[in-house]
């Protein structure tokens, strides 16, 4: 059974900086990739980064591009959002999901959600 537990989020003024995780179990982890995706209140779940599954490949959306960086350690079955310059609306709370290898930006290419974990900027 897949199981992803995301933590690290929390309260940081704009401009701060903030690491999320999204530990994974059950699953082959190194032939899946990874999505992060954030959901903000009354608004719909969007893409914010993917990584593929060797970790070779990476992908953003535009509004975090430059500021977020995706990682991932398959020895540990761990993947990872370091999030920089933070702005108000980044505020979400942030999933974590999976699909077989290759990196998709919508929602319903992805599967096996997590519980989430609520990242709050301050202006």
């Amino acid at each position: 059974q897949v199981r992803l537990v995301e933590s690290g989020g929390g309260l940081v003024q704009a401009g701060g900086s903030l690491r999320v995780s999204c530990a994974a179990s059950g699953l082959a982890f190194s032939t899946y990739a990874m999505g992060w995706f954030r959901q903000a209140p009354r608004k719909e779940r969007e893409f914010v980064a993917g990584i593929s599954s060797s970790g070779a490949s990476t992908y953003y959306a535009d509004s975090v591009k430059g500021r977020f960086t995706i990682s991932r350690d398959n020895a540990n079955h761990m993947v990872y959002l370091r999030m920089n310059s933070l702005k108000p609306e980044d505020t979400a709370v942030y999933y974590c999901g999976v699909r077989p290898f290759t990196i998709r930006t919508m929602v319903d290419q992805y599967s096996n959600w997590g519980q989430g974990t609520q990242v709050t900027v301050s202006s």
